[in-house]
């Protein structure tokens, strides 16, 4: 079965974004709170529905809830843009968009500190998840707000669909 590697060194940041150190992914999940940064996409297609992805059963944080369409943490001496278009590459298969800077907040978890940079693009090109994801397809803005407080969505996709919702 995968499994994330736990290994994987991430930048720990400070509230501003500016690195002060590093940590192992297993360390940023431990419960620490080492606040380390991540790159989030929300996906539209022409309709106005939101792609979501449905994280894999073997991922350690929120294992097979639907999820942001685009999300992963920012290597070590990588910039956002670049961990934006290598996360849209790896996870669905997309080369060419046009991001647009959304807003950054902080996330925690009871395992978890992240400083979260979030992105929206409306896409027509096809969407093909990755072997990292369980899938995914297009939502309507309805279907999402009847699944939310369901179990169905991650914790952070719910808190974050509000902020969102500010901007669509």
């Amino acid at each position: 079965m995968k499994k994330d590697n736990s290994a994987e060194i991430f930048p720990i940041v400070d509230a501003d974004g500016a690195v002060i150190g590093s940590a192992t992914r297993g360390e940023c999940h431990n419960g620490s709170k080492l606040l380390h940064p991540v790159v989030h996409l929300h996906l539209f297609d022409e309709q106005g529905r939101l792609y979501l992805q449905q994280r894999p059963l073997w991922k350690d944080i929120q294992p097979g809830k639907w999820d942001t369409a685009v999300g992963g943490h920012i290597d070590f001496g990588e910039k956002v843009p670049a961990a934006l278009c290598r996360e849209a590459r790896e996870e669905l298969g997309i080369v060419e968009f046009e991001p647009r800077f959304l807003l950054k907040y902080m996330f925690e978890s009871e395992r978890e500190k992240e400083l979260v940079y979030v992105f929206s693009t409306t896409y027509t090109g096809e969407v093909r998840p990755s072997d990292e994801l369980d899938g995914g397809r297009f939502w309507s803005l309805g279907e999402i707000e009847a699944a939310m407080g369901q179990g169905v969505l991650t914790p952070n996709f719910e808190q974050e669909y509000l902020k969102l919702k500010a901007y669509i």
